[in-house]
Protein backbone atom coordinates (compact mmCIF):
# COMPACT_ATOMS: atom_id res chain seq x y z
CA UNK A 1 0.00 0.00 0.00
CA UNK A 2 2.96 2.20 0.81
CA UNK A 3 4.21 2.03 -2.67
CA UNK A 4 0.91 2.51 -4.55
CA UNK A 5 0.74 5.57 -2.65
CA UNK A 6 4.30 7.13 -3.03
CA UNK A 7 3.63 6.28 -6.84
CA UNK A 8 0.25 8.00 -7.08
CA UNK A 9 0.90 11.08 -5.49
CA UNK A 10 3.83 11.36 -6.73
CA UNK A 11 2.86 11.14 -10.41
CA UNK A 12 0.17 13.27 -9.85
CA UNK A 13 1.28 16.50 -8.52
CA UNK A 14 3.56 16.03 -11.58
CA UNK A 15 0.89 15.81 -13.87
CA UNK A 16 -0.80 18.53 -11.93
CA UNK A 17 2.11 20.90 -12.43
CA UNK A 18 2.27 20.43 -15.83
CA UNK A 19 -1.18 21.57 -16.16
CA UNK A 20 -0.70 24.33 -13.94
CA UNK A 21 2.54 25.64 -16.79
CA UNK A 22 0.24 25.40 -19.37
CA UNK A 23 0.05 22.25 -20.69
CA UNK A 24 -3.15 20.95 -22.49
CA UNK A 25 -2.73 17.80 -24.54
CA UNK A 26 -0.74 14.41 -23.96
CA UNK A 27 0.22 11.81 -26.97
CA UNK A 28 0.31 8.62 -25.03
CA UNK A 29 1.98 5.22 -26.87
CA UNK A 30 0.13 2.21 -24.75
CA UNK A 31 2.65 0.24 -22.60
CA UNK A 32 2.91 -1.45 -19.04
CA UNK A 33 5.91 0.55 -17.40
CA UNK A 34 4.13 3.78 -18.47
CA UNK A 35 1.15 2.96 -16.63
CA UNK A 36 0.73 5.20 -13.89
CA UNK A 37 2.03 8.17 -16.15
CA UNK A 38 -0.43 7.16 -19.35
CA UNK A 39 -3.71 6.41 -16.19
CA UNK A 40 -2.64 9.82 -14.95
CA UNK A 41 -3.21 11.90 -17.41
CA UNK A 42 -5.92 10.21 -18.39
CA UNK A 43 -7.73 10.82 -15.02
CA UNK A 44 -6.85 14.58 -14.73
CA UNK A 45 -9.34 16.71 -16.18
CA UNK A 46 -8.13 19.43 -17.99
CA UNK A 47 -5.78 17.11 -19.79
CA UNK A 48 -6.74 15.80 -23.23
CA UNK A 49 -5.37 12.60 -23.84
CA UNK A 50 -4.75 11.14 -27.40
CA UNK A 51 -4.06 7.62 -27.33
CA UNK A 52 -1.81 6.42 -30.62
CA UNK A 53 -0.54 2.61 -30.78
CA UNK A 54 2.88 3.50 -33.00
CA UNK A 55 5.44 5.35 -30.91
CA UNK A 56 7.02 7.30 -34.39
CA UNK A 57 3.59 8.13 -35.61
CA UNK A 58 2.81 9.76 -32.50
CA UNK A 59 5.42 11.97 -31.47
CA UNK A 60 5.02 13.56 -34.93
CA UNK A 61 1.62 13.77 -34.14
CA UNK A 62 2.16 16.04 -31.59
CA UNK A 63 4.73 17.72 -32.73
CA UNK A 64 2.38 19.05 -35.19
CA UNK A 65 0.23 19.61 -32.65
CA UNK A 66 2.83 21.57 -30.96
CA UNK A 67 3.66 23.56 -34.14
CA UNK A 68 -0.14 24.82 -34.52
CA UNK A 69 -1.11 25.55 -30.61
CA UNK A 70 2.62 26.88 -30.52
CA UNK A 71 2.66 25.32 -27.15
CA UNK A 72 4.79 22.16 -25.59
CA UNK A 73 2.51 18.72 -26.18
CA UNK A 74 3.63 16.03 -23.90
CA UNK A 75 4.53 11.95 -25.15
CA UNK A 76 4.00 9.23 -23.07
CA UNK A 77 5.73 5.90 -23.73
CA UNK A 78 6.97 2.98 -22.24
CA UNK A 79 10.72 1.71 -21.72
CA UNK A 80 12.72 0.19 -23.98
CA UNK A 81 12.72 0.43 -27.98
CA UNK A 82 9.33 2.34 -27.89
CA UNK A 83 11.66 5.50 -26.63
CA UNK A 84 13.89 5.00 -29.23
CA UNK A 85 11.03 5.49 -32.18
CA UNK A 86 10.49 8.94 -30.87
CA UNK A 87 13.97 9.59 -32.09
CA UNK A 88 13.41 11.23 -35.92
CA UNK A 89 10.53 13.63 -34.12
CA UNK A 90 12.84 14.60 -31.65
CA UNK A 91 15.46 15.40 -34.07
CA UNK A 92 13.32 17.58 -36.25
CA UNK A 93 11.28 19.67 -33.13
CA UNK A 94 15.02 20.33 -32.02
CA UNK A 95 15.94 21.84 -35.62
CA UNK A 96 12.18 23.12 -36.19
CA UNK A 97 12.46 25.06 -32.48
CA UNK A 98 9.26 22.90 -31.23
CA UNK A 99 8.69 22.50 -27.92
CA UNK A 100 7.78 18.53 -26.98
CA UNK A 101 7.77 17.35 -23.40
CA UNK A 102 9.15 14.06 -23.87
CA UNK A 103 8.06 11.63 -20.92
CA UNK A 104 9.47 8.02 -21.03
CA UNK A 105 8.82 5.38 -18.22
CA UNK A 106 12.16 3.11 -17.44
CA UNK A 107 12.87 0.19 -15.35
CA UNK A 108 13.93 0.90 -11.79
CA UNK A 109 18.10 1.22 -11.13
CA UNK A 110 18.10 -2.36 -10.12
CA UNK A 111 16.81 -4.06 -13.61
CA UNK A 112 19.07 -2.17 -15.81
CA UNK A 113 22.56 -3.50 -17.11
CA UNK A 114 21.35 -6.64 -16.14
CA UNK A 115 19.39 -8.79 -18.87
CA UNK A 116 15.76 -7.33 -17.71
CA UNK A 117 13.37 -7.14 -20.28
CA UNK A 118 12.49 -4.03 -22.09
CA UNK A 119 15.37 -2.71 -20.96
CA UNK A 120 17.71 -0.15 -22.52
CA UNK A 121 20.00 2.65 -21.62
CA UNK A 122 17.66 5.57 -21.30
CA UNK A 123 19.85 7.95 -19.93
CA UNK A 124 20.50 10.96 -22.01
CA UNK A 125 19.52 8.66 -25.42
CA UNK A 126 18.50 11.43 -27.21
CA UNK A 127 21.70 13.44 -26.92
CA UNK A 128 22.37 16.88 -28.05
CA UNK A 129 18.84 16.81 -29.58
CA UNK A 130 17.12 17.87 -26.57
CA UNK A 131 17.13 21.05 -24.72
CA UNK A 132 17.20 19.35 -20.78
CA UNK A 133 17.62 16.12 -19.65
CA UNK A 134 16.76 14.59 -16.21
CA UNK A 135 16.42 11.35 -14.48
CA UNK A 136 13.42 11.94 -11.97
CA UNK A 137 13.82 10.03 -8.47
CA UNK A 138 12.03 7.26 -7.30
CA UNK A 139 8.71 7.38 -6.43
CA UNK A 140 7.84 9.33 -2.83
CA UNK A 141 5.44 10.64 -0.81
CA UNK A 142 7.43 13.16 1.31
CA UNK A 143 6.02 16.56 0.71
CA UNK A 144 9.45 17.47 -0.47
CA UNK A 145 9.24 14.81 -2.88
CA UNK A 146 5.76 15.97 -4.28
CA UNK A 147 7.62 19.69 -4.42
CA UNK A 148 10.29 18.19 -5.99
CA UNK A 149 7.96 16.55 -8.37
CA UNK A 150 6.03 20.05 -9.28
CA UNK A 151 9.32 21.61 -9.43
CA UNK A 152 10.32 19.88 -12.71
CA UNK A 153 7.43 19.62 -14.02
CA UNK A 154 7.26 23.75 -14.32
CA UNK A 155 11.19 23.61 -15.04
CA UNK A 156 9.77 20.97 -18.05
CA UNK A 157 7.31 23.60 -19.80
CA UNK A 158 9.62 26.64 -18.81
CA UNK A 159 12.65 24.70 -20.87
CA UNK A 160 10.68 23.24 -23.69
CA UNK A 161 9.13 27.11 -24.55
CA UNK A 162 12.14 29.12 -23.40
CA UNK A 163 14.60 30.98 -25.52
CA UNK A 164 14.82 28.90 -28.41
CA UNK A 165 11.86 25.99 -28.18
CA UNK A 166 12.66 22.98 -28.01
CA UNK A 167 12.05 19.23 -26.68
CA UNK A 168 13.12 18.01 -23.57
CA UNK A 169 13.47 14.49 -21.91
CA UNK A 170 12.83 13.28 -18.46
CA UNK A 171 12.72 9.57 -17.66
CA UNK A 172 10.74 7.91 -15.42
CA UNK A 173 12.29 4.32 -13.59
CA UNK A 174 8.71 2.93 -12.20
CA UNK A 175 8.65 -0.12 -9.60
CA UNK A 176 5.64 -2.69 -9.70
CA UNK A 177 2.91 -2.38 -8.75
CA UNK A 178 1.94 0.07 -11.33
CA UNK A 179 -1.53 0.90 -11.70
CA UNK A 180 -1.98 4.33 -9.40
CA UNK A 181 -5.01 4.70 -6.68
CA UNK A 182 -6.71 7.39 -8.11
CA UNK A 183 -9.29 7.51 -4.68
CA UNK A 184 -6.85 8.80 -2.46
CA UNK A 185 -7.56 12.37 -1.12
CA UNK A 186 -5.74 15.42 -2.13
CA UNK A 187 -4.30 13.51 -4.78
CA UNK A 188 -3.68 16.53 -7.16
CA UNK A 189 -2.78 19.05 -4.51
CA UNK A 190 -1.35 17.95 -1.08
CA UNK A 191 1.29 20.34 -1.97
CA UNK A 192 0.69 23.23 -4.64
CA UNK A 193 2.71 26.22 -5.40
CA UNK A 194 0.43 28.78 -5.62
CA UNK A 195 0.26 31.50 -8.48
CA UNK A 196 3.48 30.62 -9.73
CA UNK A 197 4.20 32.39 -12.94
CA UNK A 198 7.44 32.23 -15.09
CA UNK A 199 8.25 35.49 -17.15
CA UNK A 200 10.27 35.44 -20.54
CA UNK A 201 12.27 38.38 -21.73
CA UNK A 202 13.17 38.82 -25.43
CA UNK A 203 16.46 40.56 -26.06
CA UNK A 204 17.04 42.80 -28.04
CA UNK A 205 19.86 45.69 -29.20
CA UNK A 206 20.46 49.05 -27.74
CA UNK A 207 19.54 52.05 -29.56
CA UNK A 208 23.71 53.27 -30.35
CA UNK A 209 23.19 48.88 -32.13
CA UNK A 210 20.78 49.94 -33.96
CA UNK A 211 22.12 53.79 -34.79
CA UNK A 212 25.26 52.07 -36.04
CA UNK A 213 23.92 49.11 -37.86
CA UNK A 214 21.43 51.59 -39.75
CA UNK A 215 24.33 53.67 -40.77
CA UNK A 216 26.57 51.43 -42.05
CA UNK A 217 23.57 50.42 -44.23
CA UNK A 218 22.56 53.64 -45.85
CA UNK A 219 25.17 53.99 -48.32
CA UNK A 220 23.88 50.60 -49.83
CA UNK A 221 21.03 51.04 -52.83
CA UNK A 222 20.32 47.51 -53.15
CA UNK A 223 19.33 45.76 -50.37
CA UNK A 224 17.15 42.92 -49.69
CA UNK A 225 15.04 41.24 -46.67
CA UNK A 226 14.27 37.71 -46.64
CA UNK A 227 12.00 35.98 -44.39
CA UNK A 228 12.44 32.37 -44.04
CA UNK A 229 10.96 29.49 -42.11
CA UNK A 230 8.98 30.89 -38.79
CA UNK A 231 5.84 31.25 -36.51
CA UNK A 232 6.01 34.66 -35.29
CA UNK A 233 1.87 35.64 -35.87
CA UNK A 234 3.22 39.30 -36.03
CA UNK A 235 5.75 38.59 -38.15
CA UNK A 236 3.98 39.94 -41.23
CA UNK A 237 2.66 43.38 -39.42
CA UNK A 238 5.89 44.28 -38.55
CA UNK A 239 7.92 43.19 -41.29
CA UNK A 240 5.53 44.75 -44.35
CA UNK A 241 5.61 48.16 -42.01
CA UNK A 242 9.66 47.97 -42.18
CA UNK A 243 9.15 47.37 -46.18
CA UNK A 244 7.10 50.37 -46.66
CA UNK A 245 9.13 52.51 -44.93
CA UNK A 246 12.25 51.10 -46.74
CA UNK A 247 11.15 50.67 -49.57
CA UNK A 248 12.89 47.16 -49.68
CA UNK A 249 12.27 43.97 -51.32
CA UNK A 250 11.23 41.10 -49.41
CA UNK A 251 12.13 37.55 -50.56
CA UNK A 252 9.06 35.80 -48.38
CA UNK A 253 9.20 31.64 -47.99
CA UNK A 254 6.00 29.77 -48.23
CA UNK A 255 6.76 28.98 -44.49
CA UNK A 256 7.43 32.51 -43.70
CA UNK A 257 3.77 32.98 -42.98
CA UNK A 258 3.76 35.88 -45.23
CA UNK A 259 2.32 34.62 -48.03
CA UNK A 260 -1.64 34.30 -46.65
CA UNK A 261 -3.18 37.36 -44.73
CA UNK A 262 -0.70 40.04 -45.59
CA UNK A 263 -0.55 41.80 -48.60
CA UNK A 264 2.31 43.83 -50.46
CA UNK A 265 3.30 44.26 -53.22
CA UNK A 266 7.06 44.62 -52.46
CA UNK A 267 6.37 40.92 -50.78
CA UNK A 268 8.59 38.99 -53.71
CA UNK A 269 6.68 35.41 -53.29
CA UNK A 270 8.18 34.57 -56.95
CA UNK A 271 11.51 34.88 -56.21
CA UNK A 272 12.76 31.11 -56.55
CA UNK A 273 11.95 30.93 -59.93
CA UNK A 274 13.14 34.43 -60.74
CA UNK A 275 16.41 33.33 -59.47
CA UNK A 276 16.54 29.87 -61.03
CA UNK A 277 18.91 31.76 -63.58
CA UNK A 278 22.23 31.99 -63.01
CA UNK A 279 22.74 35.06 -65.60
CA UNK A 280 19.47 37.12 -63.67
CA UNK A 281 21.52 36.23 -60.68
CA UNK A 282 24.03 38.21 -62.00
CA UNK A 283 21.91 40.92 -62.83
CA UNK A 284 20.19 41.08 -58.94
CA UNK A 285 23.26 40.81 -57.26
CA UNK A 286 22.58 42.73 -53.94
CA UNK A 287 24.80 45.18 -51.57
CA UNK A 288 23.28 43.42 -48.12
CA UNK A 289 20.54 41.13 -47.10
CA UNK A 290 18.82 41.03 -43.49
CA UNK A 291 16.87 37.75 -42.96
CA UNK A 292 14.52 36.58 -40.49
CA UNK A 293 14.05 33.21 -40.01
CA UNK A 294 15.19 29.93 -40.84
CA UNK A 295 17.21 29.00 -44.08
CA UNK A 296 14.77 29.45 -47.10
CA UNK A 297 13.81 26.30 -48.80
CA UNK A 298 14.42 27.93 -52.18
CA UNK A 299 17.63 26.14 -53.98
CA UNK A 300 17.82 29.34 -55.61
CA UNK A 301 17.82 31.79 -52.83
CA UNK A 302 21.25 29.68 -51.62
CA UNK A 303 23.09 29.80 -55.20
CA UNK A 304 22.35 33.31 -54.86
CA UNK A 305 24.04 33.50 -51.45
CA UNK A 306 26.84 31.64 -52.50
CA UNK A 307 27.78 34.18 -55.48
CA UNK A 308 27.55 37.41 -53.31
CA UNK A 309 29.55 36.15 -50.11
CA UNK A 310 30.81 39.69 -50.27
CA UNK A 311 27.46 41.16 -49.71
CA UNK A 312 26.46 42.03 -46.36
CA UNK A 313 24.58 39.47 -44.85
CA UNK A 314 22.34 39.67 -41.44
CA UNK A 315 20.52 37.11 -39.54
CA UNK A 316 18.31 38.14 -36.76
CA UNK A 317 18.04 35.67 -34.24
CA UNK A 318 15.44 35.93 -31.12
CA UNK A 319 17.70 34.21 -28.94
CA UNK A 320 20.71 32.32 -30.29
CA UNK A 321 21.44 30.22 -33.35
CA UNK A 322 23.99 30.18 -36.27
CA UNK A 323 21.81 28.64 -39.77
CA UNK A 324 24.21 30.12 -42.59
CA UNK A 325 25.05 26.71 -44.41
CA UNK A 326 27.04 29.17 -46.94
CA UNK A 327 29.56 30.00 -44.75
CA UNK A 328 29.24 33.68 -45.67
CA UNK A 329 30.75 36.32 -43.36
CA UNK A 330 27.42 36.51 -41.57
CA UNK A 331 26.80 38.76 -38.69
CA UNK A 332 23.74 37.92 -36.29
CA UNK A 333 21.43 40.08 -34.90
CA UNK A 334 20.18 38.57 -31.95
CA UNK A 335 17.13 40.37 -31.17
CA UNK A 336 13.22 40.23 -31.05
CA UNK A 337 12.11 40.14 -34.65
CA UNK A 338 9.04 42.34 -33.63
CA UNK A 339 11.28 44.85 -31.33
CA UNK A 340 14.03 44.48 -33.71
CA UNK A 341 11.43 46.04 -36.65
CA UNK A 342 9.81 48.87 -34.09
CA UNK A 343 13.48 50.42 -32.98
CA UNK A 344 14.40 50.41 -36.92
CA UNK A 345 11.24 52.35 -37.65
CA UNK A 346 11.49 54.49 -35.00
CA UNK A 347 15.00 55.92 -36.27
CA UNK A 348 15.36 59.94 -37.47
CA UNK A 349 16.26 58.50 -40.89
CA UNK A 350 15.61 55.71 -43.05
CA UNK A 351 17.73 53.41 -45.93
CA UNK A 352 17.77 54.58 -49.29
CA UNK A 353 17.00 52.15 -51.41
CA UNK A 354 17.24 52.55 -55.29
CA UNK A 355 13.30 52.69 -56.31
CA UNK A 356 14.60 50.92 -59.72
CA UNK A 357 15.83 48.44 -57.22
CA UNK A 358 12.43 47.61 -55.57
CA UNK A 359 10.39 48.38 -59.18
CA UNK A 360 12.35 45.77 -61.01
CA UNK A 361 12.22 42.81 -58.18
CA UNK A 362 7.79 43.85 -57.83
CA UNK A 363 7.65 43.93 -62.01
CA UNK A 364 9.46 40.21 -61.69
CA UNK A 365 7.55 39.18 -59.20
CA UNK A 366 4.18 40.48 -61.27
CA UNK A 367 5.36 38.09 -64.15
CA UNK A 368 6.19 35.38 -62.58
CA UNK A 369 2.25 35.44 -61.38
CA UNK A 370 1.34 35.69 -65.03
CA UNK A 371 3.11 32.89 -65.83
CA UNK A 372 1.77 30.64 -62.82
CA UNK A 373 -1.87 31.67 -64.20
CA UNK A 374 -1.10 30.88 -67.36
CA UNK A 375 -0.22 27.30 -67.06
CA UNK A 376 -2.76 26.26 -64.46
CA UNK A 377 -5.32 24.08 -66.56
CA UNK A 378 -3.13 20.99 -67.17
CA UNK A 379 -3.05 18.28 -64.93
CA UNK A 380 -0.04 17.87 -63.60
CA UNK A 381 2.17 18.29 -60.03
CA UNK A 382 3.02 22.49 -60.15
CA UNK A 383 -0.10 23.06 -61.70
CA UNK A 384 -2.04 21.10 -58.57
CA UNK A 385 -1.03 24.65 -56.22
CA UNK A 386 -2.32 27.16 -57.47
CA UNK A 387 -5.70 25.30 -57.64
CA UNK A 388 -5.82 24.03 -54.08
CA UNK A 389 -4.81 28.15 -53.02
CA UNK A 390 -7.73 28.80 -54.79
CA UNK A 391 -10.15 26.38 -53.12
CA UNK A 392 -8.45 26.63 -49.61
CA UNK A 393 -10.89 28.86 -47.14
CA UNK A 394 -9.72 31.69 -45.17
CA UNK A 395 -8.07 30.10 -41.40
CA UNK A 396 -7.15 26.55 -43.58
CA UNK A 397 -3.48 24.93 -44.01
CA UNK A 398 -1.45 23.70 -46.32
CA UNK A 399 1.02 20.99 -45.20
CA UNK A 400 3.48 20.23 -47.54
CA UNK A 401 5.50 17.13 -48.09
CA UNK A 402 9.24 17.50 -48.72
CA UNK A 403 11.54 16.80 -51.73
CA UNK A 404 9.06 18.46 -54.35
CA UNK A 405 5.66 19.18 -52.50
CA UNK A 406 7.31 22.15 -50.40
CA UNK A 407 9.35 23.02 -53.67
CA UNK A 408 5.74 23.49 -55.55
CA UNK A 409 4.38 25.31 -52.94
CA UNK A 410 7.35 27.83 -52.96
CA UNK A 411 7.07 27.69 -56.95
CA UNK A 412 3.20 28.23 -56.97
CA UNK A 413 1.49 29.32 -54.07
CA UNK A 414 1.09 32.99 -54.91
CA UNK A 415 0.59 35.68 -52.36
CA UNK A 416 -3.44 35.71 -51.02
CA UNK A 417 -5.54 37.59 -48.81
CA UNK A 418 -7.06 34.57 -47.21
CA UNK A 419 -5.84 33.89 -43.88
CA UNK A 420 -3.92 30.53 -44.89
CA UNK A 421 -1.04 29.03 -42.79
CA UNK A 422 1.80 26.96 -44.62
CA UNK A 423 4.13 24.48 -42.91
CA UNK A 424 6.01 21.33 -43.35
CA UNK A 425 8.88 19.76 -41.39
CA UNK A 426 11.57 21.65 -42.63
CA UNK A 427 13.97 21.39 -39.45
CA UNK A 428 15.21 18.34 -40.79
CA UNK A 429 14.08 17.75 -43.98
CA UNK A 430 13.15 14.14 -43.69
CA UNK A 431 10.37 12.34 -45.35
CA UNK A 432 9.27 10.43 -41.89
CA UNK A 433 6.45 11.53 -40.10
CA UNK A 434 4.82 13.81 -41.92
CA UNK A 435 0.76 12.38 -42.05
CA UNK A 436 1.22 12.39 -38.95
CA UNK A 437 2.50 15.78 -38.30
CA UNK A 438 -0.36 17.33 -40.96
CA UNK A 439 -2.84 15.18 -38.35
CA UNK A 440 -1.79 16.75 -35.59
CA UNK A 441 -1.98 20.54 -36.94
CA UNK A 442 -5.59 19.13 -38.01
CA UNK A 443 -6.59 17.76 -34.74
CA UNK A 444 -8.13 21.47 -32.87
CA UNK A 445 -10.23 21.97 -35.51
CA UNK A 446 -8.12 23.14 -38.58
CA UNK A 447 -9.24 22.35 -41.96
CA UNK A 448 -5.70 20.98 -43.34
CA UNK A 449 -4.84 19.61 -46.88
CA UNK A 450 -1.78 17.50 -47.08
CA UNK A 451 0.29 18.06 -50.61
CA UNK A 452 2.40 15.09 -50.55
CA UNK A 453 4.55 12.29 -53.01
CA UNK A 454 3.85 8.56 -52.92
CA UNK A 455 7.04 7.78 -51.03
CA UNK A 456 6.14 9.80 -47.93
CA UNK A 457 2.52 9.04 -47.90
CA UNK A 458 3.44 5.31 -47.60
CA UNK A 459 6.51 6.08 -45.07
CA UNK A 460 3.97 7.58 -42.74
CA UNK A 461 0.56 5.70 -43.91
CA UNK A 462 0.19 3.97 -40.49
CA UNK A 463 -0.35 7.80 -39.20
CA UNK A 464 -3.82 7.60 -40.81
CA UNK A 465 -5.19 5.57 -38.08
CA UNK A 466 -5.25 8.79 -35.99
CA UNK A 467 -7.94 10.23 -38.15
CA UNK A 468 -10.35 7.15 -37.56
CA UNK A 469 -9.66 6.94 -34.23
CA UNK A 470 -10.16 10.69 -33.35
CA UNK A 471 -12.62 11.52 -36.58
CA UNK A 472 -10.30 14.27 -37.40
CA UNK A 473 -11.09 15.64 -41.17
CA UNK A 474 -7.80 15.41 -43.69
CA UNK A 475 -7.48 16.36 -47.47
CA UNK A 476 -4.73 14.56 -49.05
CA UNK A 477 -3.44 15.22 -52.52
CA UNK A 478 -1.35 12.58 -53.03
CA UNK A 479 0.97 12.92 -56.13
CA UNK A 480 1.65 9.68 -57.11
CA UNK A 481 4.54 9.13 -59.64
CA UNK A 482 5.21 5.85 -58.65
CA UNK A 483 8.77 6.73 -56.85
CA UNK A 484 11.05 9.51 -56.14
CA UNK A 485 10.38 12.68 -58.04
CA UNK A 486 13.03 15.12 -57.09
CA UNK A 487 15.65 12.71 -57.91
CA UNK A 488 14.67 13.25 -61.27
CA UNK A 489 16.02 16.59 -61.18
CA UNK A 490 19.40 15.60 -59.85
CA UNK A 491 22.36 14.75 -61.50
CA UNK A 492 21.51 10.96 -60.59
CA UNK A 493 19.36 11.22 -63.01
CA UNK A 494 21.99 10.73 -65.92
CA UNK A 495 22.97 7.60 -64.74
CA UNK A 496 20.25 5.05 -65.98
CA UNK A 497 22.05 1.72 -65.23
CA UNK A 498 21.46 2.29 -61.29
CA UNK A 499 18.73 5.14 -61.18
CA UNK A 500 15.01 3.68 -60.74
CA UNK A 501 16.71 0.60 -58.37
CA UNK A 502 18.41 3.32 -56.45
CA UNK A 503 16.39 6.67 -56.47
CA UNK A 504 13.80 6.45 -58.25
CA UNK A 505 11.73 3.80 -56.25
CA UNK A 506 9.06 2.78 -58.33
CA UNK A 507 6.34 1.54 -54.97
CA UNK A 508 3.39 0.04 -58.02
CA UNK A 509 0.87 0.33 -54.74
CA UNK A 510 -2.84 0.72 -55.26
CA UNK A 511 -3.60 3.51 -52.69
CA UNK A 512 -6.84 3.07 -52.96
CA UNK A 513 -7.10 0.24 -50.64
CA UNK A 514 -5.46 2.53 -47.89
CA UNK A 515 -8.50 4.51 -47.71
CA UNK A 516 -10.49 1.59 -47.40
CA UNK A 517 -8.23 0.39 -44.53
CA UNK A 518 -8.32 3.92 -42.37
CA UNK A 519 -12.08 4.68 -43.24
CA UNK A 520 -11.67 7.26 -45.74
CA UNK A 521 -12.56 7.54 -49.10
CA UNK A 522 -10.23 7.58 -52.52
CA UNK A 523 -10.69 9.02 -55.52
CA UNK A 524 -8.28 9.35 -58.95
CA UNK A 525 -8.06 12.46 -60.58
CA UNK A 526 -7.83 12.21 -64.52
CA UNK A 527 -8.60 15.64 -64.87
CA UNK A 528 -8.01 19.47 -63.53
CA UNK A 529 -11.61 19.92 -63.77
CA UNK A 530 -12.13 17.09 -61.89
CA UNK A 531 -9.27 17.78 -59.02
CA UNK A 532 -11.25 21.22 -58.34
CA UNK A 533 -14.28 19.53 -57.51
CA UNK A 534 -12.79 16.35 -55.94
CA UNK A 535 -11.30 19.65 -53.67
CA UNK A 536 -14.61 21.19 -53.12
CA UNK A 537 -16.29 18.09 -52.09
CA UNK A 538 -13.55 16.89 -49.45
CA UNK A 539 -13.78 20.24 -47.68
CA UNK A 540 -17.04 19.65 -46.94
CA UNK A 541 -16.45 15.86 -45.63
CA UNK A 542 -15.45 14.50 -41.94
CA UNK A 543 -13.31 11.53 -43.00
CA UNK A 544 -10.23 11.26 -44.65
CA UNK A 545 -9.86 11.89 -48.48
CA UNK A 546 -6.60 10.95 -50.67
CA UNK A 547 -7.53 12.68 -53.87
CA UNK A 548 -4.69 10.73 -55.71
CA UNK A 549 -3.51 12.10 -58.78
CA UNK A 550 -0.72 9.87 -61.18
CA UNK A 551 2.21 11.70 -63.01
CA UNK A 552 5.06 10.97 -64.95
CA UNK A 553 8.71 11.57 -63.09
CA UNK A 554 9.84 12.57 -66.19
CA UNK A 555 7.44 14.37 -67.85
CA UNK A 556 7.08 16.66 -65.03
CA UNK A 557 10.94 17.73 -64.57
CA UNK A 558 10.66 18.45 -68.86
CA UNK A 559 7.79 20.33 -67.25
CA UNK A 560 9.14 22.76 -64.83
CA UNK A 561 12.67 23.03 -66.73
CA UNK A 562 9.75 24.05 -69.57
CA UNK A 563 8.55 26.64 -66.83
CA UNK A 564 11.47 27.99 -65.49
CA UNK A 565 13.14 28.60 -69.27
CA UNK A 566 9.66 30.90 -69.86
CA UNK A 567 10.37 32.72 -66.60
CA UNK A 568 14.14 33.16 -67.52
CA UNK A 569 13.33 34.71 -71.62
CA UNK A 570 10.73 37.02 -69.35
CA UNK A 571 13.31 38.32 -66.78
CA UNK A 572 15.87 39.33 -69.21
CA UNK A 573 13.27 41.54 -71.05
CA UNK A 574 13.24 43.39 -67.59
CA UNK A 575 16.82 43.24 -66.99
Amino acid sequence: MNHQKNLSYYVAHFIDELVKSGLTDAVISPGSRSTPLAMTFAEHPEIDHWIIPDERSAAFFALGMAKEQNRPVAIVCTSGTAAANYYPAIVEAYYSRIPLIVLTADRPHELRDNGAPQSIDQIKMFGSYVKWFHEMALPEHHPDMLYYARNQANRAVMVSRDQNPGPVHLNFPFREPLVPDFSLPGLWNQVNIEGRRSFFGGRSLNEEEIDHLLHELAPYKRGLITVGPQTDPEAGFWIKKLAEQWNIPVLVDPLSQLRGGVTEKRFIEGYDAILKSENIRNELKPDFIIRFGAMPVSKSYLFLMKENKDALHFVVENYEGYRDPVHASTRYIFSNLKRFCQQCLARDFSLNIDKGWTDLWVEMNRKVKEKVLERKDSLTEGNLVPVIQEEMKDGHVLFAGNSMPIRDVDSFFMNTSKHIQIHANRGANGIDGVVSSAIGMAAKGKRVTLLIGDVSFFHDLNGLIITRQYHIPLTVVLINNNGGGIFSFLPQANEPKHFEALFGTPLNLSFDHAASLYGGTHQLIDSMEKFQKALKRSYQSETVDILEVRTDRGENARWHRDFWQEVEREMQKLC
